[in-house]
């Protein structure tokens, strides 16, 4: 009783200044194909219930033993108001980050400290992403936009039996709004600063009794915003043409069938992220006087392009007794990705050069011209009513994969690429099955197990062609695993769950073979498995008025696989930490708080470490290249110059603190509804390596958005504008570190208007 007790009072404390009755409610529906579970009656001012599928069935969130949140609604069309890209999630979650060092293309999702940030074209994550039910391998499918889209749903820690391979540390489900047996749709049109604009547009349509028809699209643009004084390389930066649609074929002839068919594509064409040289404080974390956002002297050449296609088939089948499913999947994308990453021109050898001093020139390219995806879930749940409820299936995977890089002379008049290239190959298959066990044991205890078989195995070939000369080298693993999870749920009260679950997870092996001569081998990370414990309890206080989830974790991950840069060149090499572990704290509330007032608040606490007292890596290589402008590292020396310990580090990109509010005010006005929405995310200090320096730890960063808008026509037309990062603060997010104290940086203040209207 304890617990309840503390985490009513919890609470109280956010909530206690506001008298709670009557109120606006989020909508919230359930998947078209799932049977919810049943509901409470709603009265005004409740909350709607959450239903979510974290375990593969419809179910209301307050039931699942595990640590969920969800982003729905006017909240997504809040966050994506300028355009945004899947980086909008970052700090939206507690203990959820994203960032890239690859702009608009390529996240590395974060969750509970565990990521990855290797920036080669192959990198797994140990964060799982599964769009419409088909798992999102390479990191370029990672970043398809977020539009109609019903709900997100964010699972934190190991998802090692229904979902399997590489989500050690959670995942990130989002499930696209599904064709429905009505004529329906909305457009959605936006204009900003620096050329922003943004139309986005559903329209559903029954062709028959037992055929609907959904078609959704997004395109985004946005003007050059960043200028090169210079006279050589790429002159304008930061614009882009970002277009994407979905369409969506519902074939239900009868009750017991349905048949949900998905073709989705992206092109984008834009410029990478700007590598800034010498924009960092000797010394500090802090941008230079006089940092100018809007200036990017260079002679490199940047541009990108990514092409991806894709389909998926779901078939279930309604039996007496039990549910069947086929889910099938195809993916396929084409890449390119050139840069400036000396972030600067010339070099002190060959002036004139800067910004400060640039010791050499590396402009490259990364290029994925062959990749293929296939995948194919059979599964099988029980849907009699019971105190034993069961789900089994079989998961097969396979990914093709080809990746090329190439460098340019940006010395030499037109920039001329170099002969010398490196490529790789990877043919990865992955197989398992799984299953899991429901068990009621009596009104108020619930338990459930699952467990998982997971076969992988991986051939992959690295080269490195100077020339008639060339390198080989293959490597091949093969890899298996079981995954386990234990858990269960307590209803202490009608309002109040308690939970508790103990979890594994697994990723496969790794391989990494981005070589710079002929020399160069590849480089092999073994499988890391973790083992998690958490429990929480989930509440509906006030008369469901407000809403409250509290998780405690502690996790182990054992062969933690790490990325390390060079040091000296641009380059990564993978490598297995003994172990890491963490530990911490998750809420999410939210509430209705009467007179047109509701609000959410999110908080996490992650303490992590690498744990391996043996462990050291390359610290910048441009301390040997020039101690002037060097970076200060403060982790002790390892065993060779250049070398730091990083035993006892925290993990790379992994805040301490992070939390998030979101305060809405409506009031009638008219025939309509005015209202004001205003969204913050504050997260603490990370490093952006796994050693630590001075210039390379991230500052603190506060950002915040303003909508106010206008909802008239019963709800049916919207009209609003909005800033996001009202503040305009920016400031380092990541590095590059084998040049001289290179950074690149936020997205600065935007602000536009919107008009929406719904049929």
């Amino acid at each position: 009783m304890k617990t309840n007790t503390k985490y009513t009072l919890m609470a109280l404390a956010l909530a206690a200044a506001f008298p709670l009755h009557a109120a606006r409610a989020d909508d919230a529906q359930p998947a078209a194909e799932e049977t919810p579970a049943p509901a409470a009656a709603k009265q005004a001012g409740q909350l709607e219930t959450v239903i979510v599928t974290a375990q593969r069935r419809a179910e209301n969130i307050k039931d699942v033993p595990m640590s969920i949140a969800t982003l729905k609604g006017e909240k997504l069309d809040v966050l994506t108001s300028g355009g945004q890209d899947i980086r909008f999630l970052s700090g939206r979650s507690p203990s959820v980050s994203v960032e890239s060092d690859y702009g608009r293309t390529f996240p590395r999702f974060y969750i509970r400290g565990l990521g990855n940030t290797d920036f080669d074209l192959n990198a797994s994550q140990p964060v799982g992403l599964v769009m419409d039910d088909i798992v999102q391998e390479n990191p370029m499918l990672k970043g398809f936009p977020v539009f109609d889209v019903d709900q997100v749903e964010v699972l934190r820690g190991p998802q090692g039996t229904l979902f399997g391979r590489n989500s050690p540390a959670g995942v990130i489900k989002f499930d696209s709004a599904k064709p429905v047996f009505r004529t329906e749709g909305y457009a959605n049109l936006g204009f900003g600063k620096d050329g922003v604009k943004n139309l986005e547009g559903a329209y559903n349509v029954p062709v028959s009794d037992t055929v609907a028809l959904r078609f959704s699209g997004q395109t985004q643009r946005r003007d050059d915003r960043v200028h090169n004084p210079r006279p050589t390389g790429t002159q304008d930066f930061e614009g882009y043409k970002d277009n994407a649609g979905r369409f969506q074929v519902l074939v239900k002839p009868s009750k017991d069938f349905s048949a949900l068919f998905n073709v989705h594509a992206r092109k984008m064409d834009g410029t990478a992220t700007l590598f800034r040289s010498n924009i960092l404080k000797k010394g500090t974390n802090e941008l230079v006087d006089g940092f100018d956002f809007k200036s990017y002297p260079s002679d490199g050449i940047n541009e990108q392009h990514l092409k991806n296609k894709g389909a998926n088939m779901r078939l279930r089948w309604d039996l007496e007794g039990v549910t069947l499913h086929s889910i099938t999947g195809y993916e396929k994308l084409d890449f390119y990705s050139r840069a400036d990453v000396d972030g600067g021109y010339g070099t002190a050898s060959n002036p004139p050069s800067g910004p400060g001093f640039v010791p050499f020139s590396v402009e490259t390219a990364d290029l994925i011209p062959n990749h293929k995806q296939i995948s194919q879930e059979f599964r099988a749940e029980s849907n009699y009513k019971g105190p034993l409820q069961w789900i089994a299936g079989v998961f097969y995977f396979k990914e093709d994969i080809q990746i090329d890089s190439i460098s340019f002379n940006s010395l030499a008049a037109g920039n001329p690429q170099n002969p010398n290239y490196a490529t790789q190959t990877q043919n990865s298959k992955s197989w398992a099955a799984f299953g899991t066990l429901n068990y009621t044991v009596n009104e108020q205890f619930k338990l459930r197990g699952g467990v998982r078989y997971t076969n992988d195995k991986k051939d992959f070939v690295a080269s490195r062609i100077h020339g008639n000369l060339s390198s080989v080298h293959p490597l091949h693993s093969d890899s298996t695993n079981f995954s386990w999870d234990l858990s269960g749920t307590y209803t202490l009260d009608k309002d109040t769950n308690l939970f508790g679950r103990i979890a594994t997870g697994y990723r496969a092996p790794s391989m990494q073979g981005r070589l710079d001569s002929l020399t160069d081998v590849p480089t092999q990370a073994g499988a890391e498995k973790v083992l998690s414990y958490e429990a929480g309890v989930k509440q509906d206080l006030f008369n469901r008025r407000a809403r409250l989830s509290a998780t405690v974790f502690q996790y182990r991950v054992k062969d933690k696989q790490l990325t390390a840069g060079s040091g000296i060149v641009n380059m990564n090499r993978l490598i297995n930490a003994e172990k890491a572990i963490g530990r911490g704290v998750e809420l999410d509330f939210q509430a209705n708080l009467g007179d047109g007032l509701s609000t959410t608040f999110g908080s996490s606490y992650n303490d992590t470490k690498i744990k391996d007292p043996n462990l050291f890596v390359r610290s910048c290589g441009n301390v040997q290249n020039n101690p002037a402008t060097g970076c200060t590292v403060t982790n002790p020396t390892g065993p060779f110059a250049g070398t730091a310990l990083i035993d006892g580090n925290p993990l790379p990109r992994a805040p301490k603190w992070q939390h998030n509010f979101t305060l809405r005010y409506a009031v009638p006005v008219g025939n309509g509804e005015f209202y004001a929405f205003t969204d913050w995310a504050y997260r603490t200090s990370y490093n952006f390596f796994l050693y630590e320096a001075k210039e390379y730890k991230a500052k603190s960063l506060l950002e915040g958005g303003l909508r106010v808008g206008y909802k008239f026509g019963d709800g049916k037309y919207e009209l609003a504008a909005y800033g996001r990062n009202i503040t305009n603060r920016v400031q380092a997010l990541g590095a590059i570190d084998f040049v001289n104290l290179t950074g690149i940086v936020n997205e600065p203040r935007t602000y536009g208007v919107q008009f929406k209207a719904n049929f």
